[in-house]
C-alpha cells in the first residue's frame, strides 16, 4: 500500500468522552491498492493477513432511481456509516483510542495495519481465532465483548439475572441493553438508547432526512419508525415495518445478530445492509415460501416439536448490496441473512429472508470455484455450480424460521436454554436442515433438476470455504460438526489423494439424522447434549487440514469495494 493511498476515516461519531472516527475504511468505498502479485513477498505480516481477503468491486444498478430517491439512499448510507463506529465500541471499550493511534501512523505498515483494523473491526484477527495482530496495548479478545463489565465475570453476571424477574430480567437479558456497574459496584442494565445517544441521534436524523426524500410510503415509514427506536429503545414497531417493507431501497439498519456476545449470544450488534432489490431475481424464488409449512410438517423430529402453524408473513428478497457497516461488515462478509431475530415478532410475522446476491456472486467466482479445484474428487468439480450455491444460502436462511425456537412445554427461548452453545447450533441447523429441505423440494419436484444434482458437492465444497473462517466462529464450527458427522457417517469419504467426494447413497440419510440431533437438542433445550456436539465435531480433523493446507492462494473470503456507495455519497 502507498503512501499516497490511505483508509477512509470520514464520520466522526462521538461514542461516550472519545469522538471516533467511524470505521468506513478504504475497504468500503474503493480506496485500496490492488492486491500484490501472489508471487510477490508481503511487505509485512499484516499485509500477508490482509492477502486473504481478495479486494472485489461491488455495485448495484441504480440507474431506475429517481434523483429523489438517490438522495435518499446517500442519506441511509450515511446513518449506516454511525453503525460502524458503535459496532468498534461493543467490540471492545479500547477500541477508539487504538483507531485513533492507528489513524496517526502514516506509514506504509501503519496504514496497512489500520486496513487490517478496519476490516475485523478491531484488534484481533477473525480468521486466526482472534489472535491480536498489533504490537501493544490489546488483551485477549474479550468473550463478553463490551457488553458487560471488564471487571465481571461470568458467573456474576448470571448470579445476577437469575436475581431478577419480571421487566427487570427482560430488560437485562434481553438484545438492547449493555451491562454495567453502578455507583454501588453493583450490576444494572443501562439501555442502548441511553448508552449509545449521541451516535443514534446522529443515525436517526440521517434516516429522517432520508424519510423526507423518498415517495415510497412503506419505506418512509419504516425509516421514521427506525429513527424513533434508535430514541426509545423499542424496536417492534419497526421490526413490523421492515417485514411490510415494499420499496427498490432495501435498508437493515439498527442491533441485531447475538454472535458478539460470546457469553450469553443476548445483545445485539449494530449493523448495516443498504441495498437495492432485485425484483426478478426476487420473484423466482417467491415458490420457496409456499412450501415452509409443508417442510416444518415434514421434519425429521417428533411431531410435538413441529410448529402447526409459522408466521404470517415470510417474504423473501434477493437484492444486490450498496454498502454494509458494523457487524455486516467485520472480516468474512454476509452473503444473506435471515431477521429479526426478536422471537416476538417472528411468532407473529415470520422472518424475512435475504440474499445478497452480488456478494454471493463475488464469493463463488472468487473463493469456492478454486477451492473445489482443489478439495473435491476430479470428478465433482464440474458439479459445482452458482445456483447450487445460492439455492443452499437461501435454504439456509428459510429453516432458521424453521424448526424449535421455544424449548417444548414452556416459554423459555431456545436462544435462552443453550446461551453460548446457541449462535454455532442454530448456524449448524440452518445449514443441514438447509440441505434436507432441498432434498424434499427436489422430490416434489419443485426445484431444477440442475441444482438437485449439484447441491450436495457444492455444499461440500462450501464446507471448506466457511471452516476457514476459524472454528472460533459461529459458521465455521457449525460447519466443522457437519463436515465430521458425514465424515462418520460415510456420507463423504476421503480419497486417497486427499480429495473429498460425496458418497450419494449415504448422503441423504446423514444429512436427515443431523437435522433431527440438532433439532431434538433444541426443542428439549439441551445444553449439556449441544456442548458436547459442538465440542467433539466441532474441530479441525487432520484429512481436513491437509485440504486447508494446500489453499494458502485461494482467497479465504473477499473484501467489499462499495463502487455504488461511493457514486452515491460523491455526487
Amino acid at each position: 500500500m502507498s503512501a499516497a493511498i490511505r483508509p477512509r476515516v470520514p464520520l466522526s461519531v462521538r461514542l461516550g468522552a472519545v469522538v471516533v472516527a467511524a470505521a468506513v475504511a478504504a475497504a468500503s468505498c474503493g480506496a485500496r491498492e490492488p492486491a500484490p502479485p501472489a508471487d510477490e513477498e508481503p511487505a509485512s505480516e499484516v499485509e500477508a493477513m490482509m492477502r486473504r481477503f481478495a479486494p472485489v468491486e461491488i455495485a448495484a444498478d441504480i440507474s431506475h432511481l429517481p434523483d429523489n430517491e438517490v438522495q435518499a439512499l446517500g442519506e441511509i448510507i450515511e446513518a449506516a456509516e454511525v453503525m460502524d463506529g458503535l459496532f468498534l465500541e461493543q467490540v471492545w471499550a479500547g477500541s477508539p483510542s487504538q483507531l485513533v493511534r492507528l489513524a496517526a501512523d502514516r506509514t506504509p505498515e501503519g496504514m496497512a495495519t489500520l486496513h487490517y483494523f478496519l476490516i475485523n473491526k478491531g484488534p484481533w484477527s477473525r480468521l486466526d481465532d482472534n489472535e491480536p495482530f498489533l504490537d501493544r496495548g490489546v488483551p485477549p479478545k474479550p468473550p463478553q465483548a463490551n457488553y458487560y463489565p471488564a471487571d465481571a465475570t461470568r458467573e456474576e453476571v448470571e448470579r445476577w439475572f437469575d436475581s431478577l424477574g419480571g421487566e427487570a430480567r427482560r430488560q437485562a437479558t434481553g438484545f438492547f441493553s449493555v451491562i454495567r456497574r453502578d455507583a454501588s459496584g453493583g450490576l444494572t442494565a443501562v439501555p442502548y438508547n441511553v448508552h449509545y445517544r449521541s451516535a443514534l441521534a446522529i443515525a436517526a436524523e440521517h434516516l429522517r432526512r432520508a424519510a423526507s426524500l423518498t415517495t415510497q410510503p412503506s419505506l418512509r415509514r419504516y425509516l421514521e419508525l427506525r429513527a424513533d427506536a434508535f430514541l426509545s429503545n423499542d424496536y417492534y414497531d419497526s421490526d413490523i415495518a421492515w417485514m411490510e417493507l415494499d420499496a427498490s431501497i432495501e435498508p437493515t439498519i439498527g442491533p441485531y445478530e447475538t454472535y458478539e456476545d460470546e457469553w450469553f449470544s443476548f445483545k445485539a450488534a449494530f449493523e448495516a445492509f443498504v441495498t437495492i432489490r432485485d425484483d426478478a431475481e426476487t420473484a423466482k424464488l417467491e415458490r420457496f415460501g409456499a412450501e415452509l409449512q409443508g417442510l416444518e410438517d415434514t421434519l425429521p423430529i417428533d411431531a410435538r416439536y413441529r410448529n402447526p402453524q409459522l408466521g404470517g408473513l415470510a417474504p423473501i428478497r434477493v437484492v444486490n448490496v450498496v454498502f454494509t457497516a458494523g457487524d455486516a461488515n467485520s472480516g468474512v462478509q454476509t452473503a444473506a441473512f435471515n431477521l429479526p431475530n426478536d422471537e416476538r415478532v417472528t411468532a407473529e410475522k415470520g422472518a424475512k429472508r435475504t440474499m445478497l446476491k452480488n456478494v454471493q456472486e463475488a464469493k463463488f467466482q472468487n473463493v469456492l470455484r478454486p477451492i473445489a479445484e482443489v478439495a473435491l474428487a476430479e470428478a465433482d468439480r464440474e458439479r459445482v455450480s452458482f445456483d447450487a450455491f445460492f439455492t443452499h444460502i437461501l435454504m439456509h436462511e428459510l429453516m432458521h424460521g424453521l424448526g424449535p425456537h421455544h424449548v417444548h412445554g414452556s416459554q423459555r427461548t431456545v436462544r435462552e436454554a443453550l446461551t453460548d452453545a446457541n449462535s454455532a447450533l442454530e448456524e449448524a441447523k440452518a445449514d443441514i436442515s438447509g440441505l434436507w429441505a432441498l432434498q424434499q423440494l427436489a422430490d416434489r419436484g419443485v426445484i431444477e433438476p440442475e441444482i438437485a444434482r449439484s447441491m450436495y458437492v457444492t455444499f461440500l465444497a462450501s464446507a471448506f470455504r466457511s471452516i476457514r473462517f476459524g472454528i472460533n466462529e459461529a459458521h465455521g464450527k457449525g460447519v466443522a460438526v457437519q463436515l465430521n458427522y458425514l465424515l462418520d457417517r460415510g456420507a463423504v469419504v476421503v480419497r486417497d489423494d486427499g480429495t473429498f467426494a460425496v458418497v450419494d447413497d449415504a448422503i441423504a440419510g446423514a444429512v436427515a439424522d443431523l437435522t433431527r440431533d440438532i433439532m431434538t437438542m433444541q426443542a428439549t433445550g439441551d445444553r449439556d447434549a449441544a456442548v458436547e456436539l459442538l465440542g467433539t465435531l466441532g474441530v479441525v480433523r487432520p484429512e481436513v487440514q491437509r485440504v486447508l493446507d494446500r489453499l494458502t492462494d485461494v482467497p479465504v473470503d473477499i473484501e467489499p469495494l462499495f463502487a455504488t456507495a461511493k457514486e452515491v455519497l460523491h455526487r
